[in-house]
């Protein structure tokens, strides 16, 4: 059973959780979070909860996701746990030769090649059809309406919205990308918090996704918007890579820490990483989240699982490798082992930041979700199709062009992939679901945040408020303003090359809601972003 220590820790927030026991909705965005709570009062649960929020968020936070995302989800159902993998797959006219040949020498970031088939409408249609109890029109409503009559711009969105700006003015003049200047930069520079935003021809997209059960994104009107937009600024995009595409069900995979057992998903998500750091760490005792053993053992764990995972890790289909051994008690027991006390180079590539939104749903009969979608860097590849609103991701740069990489590019591929749900049971029984946004920092601060729960005993909130680090390549690491200065020295002392971060934009933005065994819930909602808790 869980329990947390009800003595203030100096290191974290004096915050504790919200408390309900009807139903939750924890998102990164009011607006968001009221749109699941509404469904949740007209008699919609968990899931129809987590669309409804989840396209709200789409409008209301389009630096980090939009219609174009990929997604990924964990639901708990009727006493049943499920996995979903909505992550696309390349297009199938491209290969390593084609960019190549186009001059490129590594997978770009921007435009039209790195985008990938997006998933997050199939996810959607998916999840209401096995799932929901309201129809997708009703569910989708919210967003619509937002996306139509306008909302205030949230802070951090803001701030989000202004650095995607300066990032994407190199491309002003450029054919493909004046799309997204007409939409997301109308008066010719970024909006500013509280600014009411509209967007119209992102409302008529999803008014043709919720009448068509996203039927129009992959085969239908939207669908050929899509590939002749691609097709006129050479991308590889084709109706039938649309039509094709289809939600993968996955099954979760687990370690057991400290009791309770922490699900992801399998490859081609990074979700492993954090359960095989978590399968290293679980074989020491952790004395307090600001001893120096704690934070020197957690970053080279993670640099460990990270090692192995990009090595490894890729379209599961392409695996060479079981990917349960690396979860194996006795493989986590001989990584630790290689834990000394000085910092150790990893042998792999520097891994990138991403745009991300996470959200988690609880309704009154049990039913929990763990949902996350993502247009990867920001507002992804830069790329609005003509005329309706849908701003497309960029996860095709994850690929390599490299022919031993295997994660190199090949059709129909689907990359090595970020974003990551999870979700806690103990003994069978669910406790519930959480994530954090941000990239290659999202296994990393799924690990903090379990061991700030299970190892430190701090509450939800405070577990995900509490200071934060996270490796970024080398022997670099990035520290958030936090954690104790004398600590920092330690650490350098024994080979990391420490650098305190100036803000805590970059250390990931999460969500926690657990079911206590009373039957009510707690919910924990990210510090670090415009993060609100609905609930009844």
């Amino acid at each position: 059973m869980l329990t947390f220590d009800p003595v203030y820790q100096p290191y974290a927030s004096n915050r504790y959780p919200v408390v309900a026991n009807q139903g939750v909705v924890a998102t990164s965005n009011p607006l968001a979070s009221s749109a699941g709570l509404l469904m949740l009062q007209k008699g919609g649960n968990a899931v129809d909860a987590a669309i409804a929020s989840a396209a709200v968020l789409t409008v209301t936070e389009p630096t980090s996701n939009g219609i174009g995302s990929d997604a990924f989800a964990i639901v708990w159902m009727k006493d049943k746990l499920y996995g979903f993998n909505g992550s696309g797959h390349a297009p199938m006219n491209i290969s390593v030769e084609k960019v190549k040949a186009l001059g490129y020498q590594e997978m770009p970031k921007h435009g039209y090649i790195p985008v990938t088939i997006p998933g997050a409408p199939k996810m959607w249609a998916t999840l209401i059809k096995q799932f929901g109890k309201l129809s997708l029109e009703e569910i989708l409503a919210p967003a619509i309406h937002y996306a139509e009559n306008g909302f205030p711009l949230s802070p951090v969105t803001s701030l989000l919205w202004q650095e995607a700006f300066r990032e994407y003015s190199v491309y002003r003049k450029l054919p493909e990308f004046q799309e997204w200047f007409r939409v997301f930069a109308p008066d010719g520079k970024a909006p500013v918090a509280g600014q009411i935003i509209k967007l119209p021809d992102h409302a008529s997209s999803l008014r043709k996704i919720a009448e068509t059960g996203s039927d129009a994104f992959y085969s239908g009107e939207l669908a050929e918007k899509i590939v002749a937009s691609s097709q006129k600024h050479g991308g590889f995009l084709s109706m039938k890579d649309l039509e094709t595409f289809s939600v993968e069900p996955v099954q979760p995979i687990s370690v057991n820490y400290r009791g309770i057992d922490v699900w992801e998903l399998p490859p081609n998500g990074q979700g492993i990483v954090a359960l095989m750091a978590l399968n290293i760490l679980k074989n020491y005792e952790m004395p307090d989240k600001q001893d120096l053993q704690t934070l020197h053992r957690q970053i080279e764990a993670v640099k460990l699982a990270f090692a192995d995972a990009r090595h490894y890790v890729t379209d599961p289909k392409e695996m060479q490798i079981d990917y349960h051994i690396l979860l194996s008690s006795s493989y986590g027991t001989r990584c630790s082992q290689k834990i000394t006390d000085s910092a150790v180079i990893p042998s792999f590539d520097n891994p990138s930041l991403g745009g991300t939104v996470y959200l988690a749903t609880a309704d009154k009969d049990g039913n929990m979700v763990s949902y996350i979608q993502s247009n990867f860097c920001g507002f992804g590849s830069g790329i609005v199709v003509e005329n309706t609103g849908i701003a497309l991701q960029n996860r095709g740069m994850g690929f390599s062009l490299n022919p031993q990489n295997i994660n190199v590019l090949k059709p129909g591929k689907r990359t090595y992939h970020t974003i990551i749900p999870g979700f806690l049971t103990q003994n069978g029984t669910p406790l519930g679901p959480f994530g954090i946004m941000g990239g290659h920092v999202q296994p990393q601060a799924h690990i903090q945040v379990i061991m700030n729960l299970l190892d430190f005993r701090l509450n939800p909130q405070m577990a995900l408020d509490a200071p934060r680090f996270f490796w970024e390549n080398g022997l670099n690491v990035c520290l958030e303003p936090q954690f104790d200065d004398a600590l920092l020295q330690k650490l350098s002392l024994r080979g990391h090359n420490v650098k305190r971060l100036n803000n805590r934009l970059s250390t990931g933005r999460g969500q926690m809601i657990l079911k206590m065994p009373e039957g009510y819930y707690i919910a924990g909602t990210e510090s670090r972003a415009d993060g609100n808790i609905a609930c009844y």
